[in-house]
């Protein structure tokens, strides 16, 4: 009895070790989104993350000193 108790335990084992589905612990993974994005200022070029820029007229900036050249 012990012997096919222990078989039993064994292919659970390797079923789920080679069989069972992995759950992520990281979560869904996203495409870049908006604020990863990489955005060149309209004054100077410097490419700045789009949740890091200011935006006037229609365009961004890295900056508010950018921001004022252009105006």
């Amino acid at each position: 009895m012990i012997k096919l108790l222990l078989f039993a335990g064994v292919l659970v084992g390797v079923y789920y070790v080679f069989f069972a589905k992995k759950k992520s612990l990281s979560g869904p993974k996203n495409d870049v989104s908006m604020d990863e994005a990489m955005i060149p200022c309209a004054t100077c070029g410097t490419y700045v993350q789009a949740k890091d820029t200011l935006m006037s007229t229609g365009k961004y900036y890295c900056s508010s000193e950018c921001m004022e050249k252009k105006q």
